[in-house]
């Protein structure tokens, strides 16, 4: 699905490129793109997301009270 950016009448690229940038964000394309740049095993991607988790579990034991 091809991102479409139509420029408005008189707007400068750089304010439609910023508006491109922040839609591309918005859709997760660009961290997509850089997590499927390399080969990730399946045992490294575990591992990854058993570090993410128990970080998100440590700042949230740490910031419940």
């Amino acid at each position: 699905m091809p991102i479409e950016i139509k420029i408005r009448k008189n707007e400068p690229i750089d304010r439609a490129i910023r508006r491109m940038k922040k839609k591309l964000d918005r859709e997760n394309i660009i961290k997509g793109v850089r997590a499927n740049r390399y080969y990730e095993k399946p045992c490294e991607r575990r591992r990854r997301k058993n570090k993410v988790q128990a970080f998100t579990q440590m700042l949230r034991r740490r910031y419940a009270e």
